[in-house]
């Protein structure tokens, strides 16, 4: 008996170690953690994220994507970043992630003025917040002090969100990194901009059962709208807006999409159909947003604070990358 309570006190040490180290390295991140080390670094993300977003407005989505699959795999440590046959671009997630060329300027020009201080992990978050900034949506404060991690592997990213989700596994994947429903509900809303391709959910307009007929969540007139988009034997590549309302701004728009069944992807639509999922969805869509402190841009900039927190690493287990594509 004696020896089977020391196995147990002994995993739930190891449990509570492992826990409270998450709890600790997360505690180091902090706002303006390089006011002193390189005070100008935001301000160059900023510029270098503007200047992008100037001749290309469709690069805010992309960096905002970049830096959700850097998170969910290994956590946010700029792994996404590095290239190599059997690192996590190479995933067939990671294969339509766009912005690395806005990450890799903003690196060389930090590297230009504070060499070997500001870490790619911490240039992807700031730039997320910038891409959404510009978008017309919300701004928060970033907390800093990310390193880079060292390890890339494209068999980790299995676990990220797929189209094809249902909603429980949604739920549980992010569980799995300490997310909850609202979150999940406020992360998935970044898909008011954006895009994706028909080849993803073409299968909802034509062949959504085996007799081949719609995705009956879809609502009639939305379907006519996307099967004239996207026809059958048409280019699959072809990029569709995630949502056609507003699909540049930074807004609710999705959330009424989702309750008028005008999603883009099922794994979306799905959110609808769940008791718990649908009440946030509801709260976001309805036209008294903001009551009781539930607005979705004050909520969105929360999440993505608390998701950008997952698995950040330390000067123990990281580095800062000199070159973001690979490690030192």
């Amino acid at each position: 008996m004696g020896v089977y309570l020391g196995k147990y006190c002994y995993i739930m040490i190891i449990m509570l170690v492992l826990v409270l180290g998450k709890e600790v390295r997360s505690q180091l991140l902090k706002n303006g953690y390089y006011s002193t080390s390189c005070p100008k670094a935001e301000s160059i993300v900023r510029s270098t994220v503007e200047s992008h977003f100037d001749s290309d407005p469709t690069i805010s989505p992309g960096l905002l994507r970049l830096h959700f699959h850097d998170c969910f795999v290994q956590g946010c440590d700029g792994s996404v970043l590095i290239k190599g046959k059997s690192a996590e671009q190479a995933a067939l997630p990671n294969l339509g992630l766009r912005g690395l060329e806005v990450i890799d300027d903003a690196k060389a020009r930090l590297e230009a003025v504070c060499p070997g201080v500001v870490s790619c992990a911490d240039i992807l978050a700031l730039a997320a917040r910038d891409s959404v900034d510009l978008s017309d949506g919300p701004s928060w404060r970033v907390p800093t002090g990310r390193k880079d991690g060292r390890i890339s592997l494209a068999t980790e990213a299995s676990n990220l969100p797929s189209p094809l989700d249902s909603v429980a596994v949604q739920k549980q994947k992010f569980q799995d990194k300490g997310l909850d429903t609202h979150d999940l509900v406020t992360l998935l809303g970044a898909h008011t901009i954006g895009q994706t391709d028909c080849l993803f959910f073409r299968y909802r307009l034509y062949n959504f059962t085996v007799t081949g007929n719609s995705d009956p969540t879809i609502s009639p007139s939305f379907l006519t709208q996307l099967k004239t988009l996207c026809p059958p034997n048409g280019d699959g590549s072809k990029r569709v807006a995630l949502d056609i309302g507003s699909p540049s701004k930074f807004d609710e728009s999705f959330f009424k999409n989702l309750r008028d069944g005008n999603a883009i992807l099922e794994s979306d639509q799905r959110l609808w159909s769940d008791a718990e999922t649908n009440a946030v969805v509801k709260k976001y869509a309805s036209r008294l947003r903001g009551l009781l402190g539930f607005r979705f841009d004050y909520e969105f900039g929360k999440a993505m604070i608390k998701m950008s927190s997952i698995d950040v690493k330390t000067d123990v287990d990281g580095e800062v990358r000199k070159v973001c594509s690979k490690v030192n």
